[in-house]
């Protein structure tokens, strides 16, 4: 049967997987548009072993032994009782649910607040509950009552009981899984981290007002030692320790007692002993004048320890207390030399307000070094602080050029001095980003001018262009925008830096970082063969929730694996390669697919992986390395036998300026060849490299649901579009309107019935085609820039940016200013010939787009009114560029249906199409009733 939308909400997707460190079990949660997740346990093997429903945010314990994940309330129940008003605190909180992967049994703590595991060993976990004790049976109770009920009463009436809350803290409890009566807990914990190499535990307390002080304090659980690093009330921020938990910092304000507004903090660090000690406050040498020591910035250790990196700003000014806000002007003034942008230091000013200066303090010499100063726009550590130097750039000389230049900006390159401070110019007016190698001994960089990658020795001071266009064609070989091209970016470094891996659009090559050799091809028959390459790094760490650290080095002796996308094909494999010399890939497997990133076992040779196409749903795979006979893990979707689906295949034209184009063509599983279609045109720039995508069914937040419309009868068209400095619109034109001719002729496609759609850019494309074709039955346009005039000299209220930069260098493509080619905008521009419109046309366009102008939006609207014009706009109120509630963006997929069913099907009109909603009735009607 067709799919509904109904059914499209209870489409399930992958949204958590895990594979264990031993390579034995397979955790993943499957989830509903709308509706309650399930999490899964399987075996590696294939068997599932056991199922949660409400299970989400899943850890498995480093021994592999316990699976530790949170049960949330169900959907249906929050929402009855949100419908009785029910009040926050009494609504059923979350549980923490401990699965024994050995012995199958399943521990639920309830009223749970947080939860952690350790990154880098087992045996404990950490949880917060609200109020609640553990009683001795392994379940929750509600604790040992010390006094009676009468008489703790009486207690409250004579003095303030402390109360858990998010600015007290809650109780914090240490467990061992499987052994949950084993407790060590602590009172009004408001942070708490594991070390991620050591059995210990930092946390933060606001005191029980009893016996238990106020501070910071760090626990070596197997001993249980408790050692108070800080204690007495007052402020406590950025609390941080090393992987191995022996280097603890933090900054404290005790002077008041934290009563005031104003904090002064001090930076406290601890190295072993009874306590942490004060080694810097806003008084000591080396804080520059009027500035202070930060709460805003991340502290951090360098990776021997011998830095501790902070955060300093100036004093802030504060506010006259004598005068009354409605005594103040609120204006804006705006200077045409700033060198931001005000409507983009409006957008920055809250994270201005807390903008930090990197500094140091050496342990050794107990002395404290300012690194960054206002003059400088950024600065980042090189080896994790393990260096005499920081790396740092600025853009400022060159700030007010990038309102319409747009990235890379101009920026002058700098070395700062760990020691000293001192920065030390390296390189002028140059348009990169540079980025530090591994160890620290090269800077890099990618040149868009002359699209070479640079190295810089640090050590020695000297610049090498270590590869060349006429070697490796570094830069983006499609690059179709009036702007430098981009790279096609590096493998990474090999260990000890001593070489660079470096993609171009096909192959993988080996170049030395000081030339001392020519660039190697080390996969030798990518571009023969039109694969693109790409290393998979299987044992790179996870970053997340659990485990963190620096890359390390590629070692060269190791087996590699990568992917290959075949451009011509759109197949997908895996591959087995060696680097230790120049080497035609292995296959392990490939095929009409697209596969996703493996996620391999941390101590076994196991992967899990997807596996896709248009009918194929991206279920868990898994496999050896070998990635023979794999086994499906997962079935997300077991109802989808019950729909009619699609297929999609790749289709090629010429375009009407000659080029030869290929896009993808979508039809219904029972699609008959002898019958004709209505048809929907649906793109962007290029898509069809992603044939074999499978475009999970879903209430989409601007564009066509493809497997809805093939399910319901329809073709889908996506064109890919090329471009030329200057004329997208007419580019779009001479791409699609040749494509639509082609599928024409071969008989299946109802030519009275095809619609359009787009959104943003598309829909820009698809409201530039209504005024040049008449073809079309019916267009939804998205978020479009229909005056590129009014648009360049408009704001993107996101970011603060002047869109400027966009049309000249960027996807726009008009490649000048307004005044240097107006008519480039005014050609480029549907406005200007809106009359010649013959299509009705759906808009929408909500009124906190902070991409496109939401007035681009009624400009489109009120020009087809004004003409008389069938048009509809919708506006989803305070959504941003698209609908992100579930809700706005079911509702914005049933009038987009009713819409193309009504011209592109015959279906009656709805009612909203026919009246519209009325003001009065917004929220009470809707309009989705058919007209007979």
């Amino acid at each position: 049967r067709p799919l509904t939308g109904d059914d499209v909400l209870k489409w399930n997707r992958i949204t958590e997987k895990l594979i264990s460190n031993d390579g034995e079990y397979v955790v993943y949660k499957t989830e509903p548009w709308k509706g309650d997740p399930v999490l899964y346990i399987s075996i590696s093997k294939g068997k599932e072993i056991a199922s949660f429903d409400y299970g989400s945010r899943v850890g498995i314990t480093y021994d592999s032994k316990f699976v530790v994940f949170t049960i949330k309330p169900p959907a249906d129940t929050i929402r009855q009782l949100k419908l009785k008003k029910t009040k926050k605190d009494d609504m059923p909180k979350d549980k923490l649910a401990i699965y024994n992967l050995e012995s199958g049994n399943l521990d639920i703590i309830p009223d749970l607040k947080s939860h952690k595991i350790p990154g880098k060993w087992a045996g404990w976990i950490a949880y917060q509950v609200t109020g609640k004790q553990l009683t001795g049976n392994g379940e929750q109770g509600a604790g040992k009552e010390e006094k009676g009920e009468v008489e703790k009463e009486k207690e409250k009436e004579k003095e303030k009981v402390k109360k858990e809350s998010s600015k007290n803290g809650y109780k914090l409890q240490l467990v061992k899984p499987g052994k949950l009566v084993e407790i060590i807990e602590f009172p009004f914990v408001t942070e708490y981290y594991f070390a991620e190499e050591h059995k210990s535990l930092l946390f933060m307390s606001t005191g029980d007002d009893k016996d238990f002080l106020p501070g910071v304090y760090r626990i070596d659980i197997e001993s249980e030692v408790v050692t108070p690093l800080i204690t007495g009330k007052g402020s406590y921020k950025q609390l941080t320790q090393n992987k191995k938990g022996s280097l603890i910092a933090c900054l404290a304000d005790t002077t008041d007692g934290g009563g005031n507004d104003k904090k002064e903090y001090k930076l406290y660090a601890w190295k072993g002993g009874k306590s942490a000690r004060e080694i810097l406050s806003n008084e000591s040498t080396g804080i520059p004048k009027n500035w202070e020591i930060s709460a805003n910035e991340r502290i951090s250790f360098s990776k021997p320890g011998n830095r501790l990196f902070f955060g300093t700003a100036p004093v802030k000014p504060e506010k006259d207390t004598t005068i009354l806000e409605e005594e103040l002007p609120v204006v804006d003034v705006w200077h045409w030399n700033e060198p931001v942008l005000h409507t983009q230091q409006l957008k920055r000013k809250s994270s201005d307000l807390k903008k930090t200066y990197m500094a140091a303090y050496d342990f050794e010499v107990e002395k404290m070094v300012q690194l960054e100063t206002k003059e400088l726009s950024s600065i980042s550590l090189i080896n994790n602080g393990d260096s005499k130097y920081a790396l740092a750039y600025s853009n400022k000389p060159y700030a007010v050029q990038t309102m319409w230049e747009g990235s890379p900006s101009h920026i002058d390159i700098y070395l700062v001095d760990m020691e000293t401070g001192k920065s030390e110019m390296i390189k002028k007016d140059i348009r990169v980003s540079p980025r530090a190698s591994l160890t620290g001994k090269y800077l890099y960089w990618y040149n868009g001018l002359d699209t070479t990658w640079n190295t810089y020795n640090i050590e020695t001071r000297k610049e090498y262009q270590i590869c060349s266009k006429d070697v490796i064609q570094c830069a983006n070989e499609l690059n179709d925008v009036p702007n430098l091209a981009g790279s096609y970016r590096t493998a990474g470094w090999l260990k000890e830096d001593a070489a660079l891996l470096i993609y171009d659009r096909y192959d993988i090559w080996k170049v030395d970082p000081e030339n001392k050799y020519q660039p190697i091809n080390l996969t030798v028959n990518g571009r023969e063969n039109q694969i693109v390459y790409r290393l998979l790094k299987l044992d790179k760490p996870m970053r997340g929730r659990f485990t963190s650290g620096p890359e390390e080095g590629i070692d060269p002796d190791k087996t590699h694996y990568l992917t290959g996308h075949n451009e011509i094909s759109r197949n997908d494999g895996y591959y087995q390669w060696s680097m230790t010399k120049p080497t035609i890939p292995m296959e392990l497997m490939s095929g009409e697919y697209k596969l996703g990133s493996p996620l391999k076992a941390k101590d076994d040779d196991v992967v899990l992986f997807t596996m896709e196409d248009f009918i194929i749903f991206p279920d868990l795979q898994i496999s050896d390395l070998s990635f023979k006979k794999p086994r499906q893990i997962s079935n997300a979707n077991p109802q989808q036998d019950e729909f009619i689906w699609g297929t999609a295949e790749l289709v090629s034209w010429t375009s009407l300026d000659g080029r030869k184009l290929e896009g993808t063509l979508h039809k219904p599983a029972n699609f008959d060849p002898t019958k004709k279609y209505p048809m929907i045109v649906n793109f962007y720039e290029k898509s069809s490299q992603g044939l074999y995508g499978h475009h999970i069914p879903e209430r989409g937040r601007s564009t066509i649901g493809y497997h809805y419309y093939t399910s319901n009868g329809y073709l889908i068209f996506n064109p890919d579009i090329y471009y030329k400095e200057g004329y997208p619109g007419e580019d779009a034109f001479n791409c699609v309107m040749p494509g639509i001719t082609a599928l024409i002729e071969k008989g299946f496609v109802d030519e009275d019935h095809i619609g359009a759609q787009g959104h943003s850019w598309g829909g820009y494309q698809v409201a530039y085609l209504a005024t040049r074709t008449n073809l079309f039955a019916a267009i939804e346009s998205g978020a479009p820039v229909v005056n590129m005039f009014s648009a360049y000299g408009g704001i993107r209220w996101g970011s603060g940016l002047n869109r400027a930069f966009q049309y000249e260098h960027t996807q726009s493509r008009i490649g000048k200013s307004i005044w240097e080619s107006p008519l480039r905008y005014m050609e480029n521009s549907p406005i200007f010939t809106m009359d010649k419109v013959q299509t009705p046309i759906l808009i929408m366009h909500n009124d906190d787009d902070g991409a496109v102008p939401w007035y681009q939006g009624i400009e489109y609207f009120i020009a087809l009114r004004r003409l008389g014009k069938p048009a509809w706009l919708l506006n989803y109120n305070e959504a941003a560029h698209w609908t992100t509630r579930l809700e706005d963006k079911h509702d914005f997929q049933i009038r987009l249906a009713q819409f193309f069913d009504h011209y592109l099907k015959g279906e009656p009109m709805p009612k909203w199409m026919k009246e519209g909603i009325p003001a009065v009735k917004k929220g009470i009607e809707f309009g989705y009733e058919l007209e007979k």
